[in-house]
């Protein structure tokens, strides 16, 4: 059998498709369909920056109220503990109070947990997240918390938006800024999804501040330095000097100590250096302080009330600045809700019921500024992989309309991922956007063979019905091989088996679906305008 006899077979065997781009009717409705579920879905598709993944640990920060205490943050947190761990999710956990990663020191009221949830577990992460959220704030209602996934966390702390949603107030008055934040989280409270919310001021908390009488402190000889030393004594402690490996007080220090010599402390291969104080943290008080005694160089003593005022500040908010401008920055995380239709349910929120003095803007960042910032990039490589595609297909076949033709169907192929993207409840984010631009290239490619075969029979003598038989018959089976190898090989990813499966998930549905609805347009919609230009190009 010759080759020719071996088209014609294949093309017998292809009656009804034959049939359907021999019809352009039947092309040009799936094409008009395909468009319009296509704009359909990209109306309400929701959409993201990172993909959403079940890590199966969670980061909780926490902290009480300023001031507070190490003590007394302890007994809060073996509160919230004994609410994770009543949770049947939950395997086990690690915490650390007032200390942070590579064993930073922290105030005393801030720390973190870190919960590994049970590999048989019947709810998914953001579920025990939902839980364990609802439970504490009702228990616990003096902690402030914030949950997160490790990796999620990990990945907004290097791209320094740890949170995915960020309000930046920039203005000249703090007090009218904090008014300002005051309003925006009364707003951000009546958005639903919206969660762990932190109103962006940050309490230094409570200070006691000390006026000497420099009159009374010159009558009896004492220097500031010195009234100093002793009351730090009072309040956080002095190291004593060190000398030879033996520690030794300053002769200021031996007026307090009555000359006694300390040695360090040697803890496995490290030295402990010795602090001395009066009091202990837990015992001491202001009007405690007012009574303690400052020794005189002639040895006697008087109250430290004598030589100075003691003001007790109930504390104040840290001012920060961005870009030269005082700057308050609200934060909130998501539950059960997308990023995009947050931030434009917020955002219309804000318009309606907040307004601006003259001098004052706002902003997002976050993980919504990242994705705008990335969407924007990713549509300039979209752009330009069609111009390069154009760019190809005119050096190729060196013909307008079959060039645009091939390029138009390439690009239809987008609406089929969008579609698939919203029947399935997957967002539109960086990985699905990926899977998008490369499924613009794998449409052209395809269609660029099936065109030049389809030159190729007419350079032939062949007639343009027998030029495009030919054409689909020859390509059909590549066609079908490529598309059912990419699907069944890119399947586990969609479905998300195996580990970071979650992780290109969307960039899986996106290929999938575009090599689903790339055939029909490659073996029905090119073939009838294939027909269709040449007739037209006859007339």
């Amino acid at each position: 059998m010759t080759a020719r006899d071996m088209e014609a077979d294949s093309i017998s065997k292809l009656h009804f498709l034959t049939k359907l781009y021999r019809k352009p009717v039947f092309a040009a409705v799936f094409m008009l369909l395909l468009c319009l579920g296509g704009w359909y879905a990209s109306g309400r598709l929701a959409s993201g920056f990172m993909p959403d993944l079940d890590e199966g640990t969670i980061v909780l920060d926490y902290h009480s109220p300023a001031g507070t205490d190490i003590e007394e943050t302890d007994r809060l947190c073996r509160q919230m503990e004994n609410i994770i761990m009543k949770h049947p999710d939950v395997e086990t956990y690690s915490r650390r109070t007032a200390l942070g990663m590579s064993f930073k020191t922290r105030p005393t009221n801030f720390g973190d947990y870190l919960i590994q949830l049970k590999k048989d577990r019947k709810k998914s992460t953001p579920e025990v997240i939902s839980d364990l959220r609802r439970s504490i704030s009702q228990a616990v209602p003096l902690m402030t918390i914030d949950f997160g996934q490790r990796i999620a966390d990990l990945l907004g702390d290097l791209m320094s938006t740890p949170k995915p949603i960020e309000i930046k107030l920039f203005g000249d008055d703090y007090a009218t800024l904090q008014k300002l934040a005051a309003h925006v989280e009364k707003v951000m409270q009546t958005v639903p999804g919206i969660v762990d919310i932190d109103n962006g001021l940050v309490p230094a908390g409570a200070s006691l501040v000390f006026i000497p009488h420099e009159d009374r402190l010159s009558q009896f000889g004492i220097s500031l330095e010195d009234f100093q030393e002793q009351l730090t004594a009072y309040t956080g402690g002095i190291p004593l000097s060190q000398s030879a490996g033996v520690i030794e007080p300053n002769p200021a220090q031996a007026a307090m100590t009555g000359g006694l010599q300390i040695g360090s402390i040697q803890d496995g291969e490290q030295m402990r250096r010795i602090l001395f104080r009066f009091t202990d943290f837990a015992d001491n008080s202001p009007e405690l302080l007012q009574r303690q005694p400052i020794f005189l160089p002639d040895g006697t003593t008087r109250p430290l009330s004598y030589f100075c005022d003691v003001i007790v500040n109930p504390g104040e908010i840290e001012q920060r600045r961005e870009d030269l401008k005082s700057n308050i920055t609200l934060t909130a995380r998501l539950e059960n809700r997308d990023l995009g239709s947050a931030v434009d349910a917020l955002r219309q929120a804000l318009g309606h019921q907040l307004t601006l003095p003259s001098g004052y803007s706002l902003s997002f960042g976050g993980a919504y500024a990242e994705q705008q910032q990335s969407f924007k990039e990713l549509a300039t490589i979209l752009c330009l992989a069609t111009l390069l595609v154009l760019t190809v297909l005119m050096f190729l076949l060196r013909e307008w309309w079959l060039s645009i033709v091939v390029l138009a169907i390439s690009l239809t192929g987008i609406c089929g991922c969008l579609l698939a993207l919203w029947l399935t409840g997957t967002p539109l984010n960086v990985s699905s956007y990926t899977g998008i631009i490369m499924i613009v290239g794998i449409l052209a490619e395809n269609s660029i063979f099936t065109v030049w075969q389809y030159k190729m029979n007419l350079r032939r003598g062949g007639t343009p019905d027998e030029a495009v038989d030919y054409a689909i018959a020859l390509r059909i089976r590549p066609k079908l091989m490529t598309a059912i190898g990419a699907v069944l090989a890119l399947m586990p990813l969609a479905l998300g088996w195996g580990v970071g499966a979650q992780m290109q998930q969307p960039l899986a549905v996106a290929v999938i679906s575009g090599f689903v609805a790339g055939l029909p347009l490659l073996l029905v919609v090119l073939p009838a305008a294939m027909r269709l230009i040449y007739r037209i190009g006859r007339k």
